[in-house]
């Protein structure tokens, strides 16, 4: 397997994390740290998940921690919608990759299992 960072899913999900820093700056006072951190670091344990998964010749149960920390993302997101805090536009963008990196942990699990 190719070296970690030039994973797609990597690529992906740090692409990501780059996003969800930038939008985070523009967070109201009481959702930037609340909300905002916590959406960072479940970012930031994704990513670390990815990397973890890569290097494991047992990649199940890391991937299935990653695929839980992409939903739990995903509805952050779209609560900092609900609360106004990105708008309609920064919330497709940002869905459709999260959509994307859902996917790509999707098709490696499903990959693992049938070479297990």
């Amino acid at each position: 397997m190719s070296h970690y960072d030039e994973l797609p899913v990597y690529k992906a999900s740090y692409d990501l994390l780059l996003a969800v820093f930038q939008f985070t700056k523009n967070f109201a006072k009481e959702y930037k740290y609340t909300v905002g951190e916590k959406l960072k670091n479940e970012m930031i344990d994704l990513v670390v998940l990815i990397y973890r998964a890569n290097s494991k010749k047992d990649k199940h149960e890391v991937l299935q921690e990653a695929r839980e920390r992409i939903e739990v993302i995903r509805l952050l997101i779209r609560l900092m919608k609900d609360l106004q805090q990105i708008s309609m536009k920064q919330f497709v963008n940002i869905n459709k990759r999260v959509e994307n990196v859902s996917k790509q942990l999707t098709e490696w699990q499903k990959k693992h299992r049938i070479s297990e």
